[in-house]
């Protein structure tokens, strides 16, 4: 009887062993659950952080573009940009040059469309509050003049 109480103890001492790390499994799982639920709130895109700039390849013609408008520093209608990067203004390569920069412009990536087949920079884009912070000190200045 000695020997069968003993394994009856060693048996109940096991049990308990497991459901103690059941217990630490089912709370790891459920800390696990929160990450995950939290990670799908988070934009995939990091909104956050810095924009980091799109790498254009080296010697492309939207690289090119990009370099003419910068030069420019105004956007250009698309055979102004072909012409500033010695490309043929023909159809063909309008359409070419003009549907990979609009590709870009509504990712909102690199450059925007201003009017129709007219592209400039992001870059250009002089927000509201930078507008303000402009004109606040030329008030003083206009409000003298008569």
């Amino acid at each position: 009887m000695n020997l069968r109480s003993e394994l009856l103890k060693r048996i109940e001492k096991k049990q308990a062993e497991i459901r103690e790390h059941d217990d630490r499994i089912r709370e790891a799982n459920a800390y696990l659950q929160g990450l995950q639920d939290t990670l799908k709130l988070i934009p995939k895109d990091d909104e956050f952080g810095d924009q980091q700039e799109v790498a254009l390849r080296h010697g492309s013609n939207i690289a090119k573009a990009r370099d003419a408008l910068r030069t420019n520093g105004k956007p250009l209608h698309i055979t102004e940009i072909l012409k500033a990067i010695g490309q043929p203004t023909d159809k063909k390569h309008r359409l070419a040059l003009g549907g990979s920069i609009a590709a870009y412009a509504r990712k909102n990536a690199v450059f925007n469309k201003t009017a129709p087949n007219t592209f400039g920079l992001l870059e250009f884009e002089v927000k509201d509050d930078d507008l303000l912070g402009l004109l606040t000190p030329m008030r003083g200045i206009i409000g003298t003049v008569k």
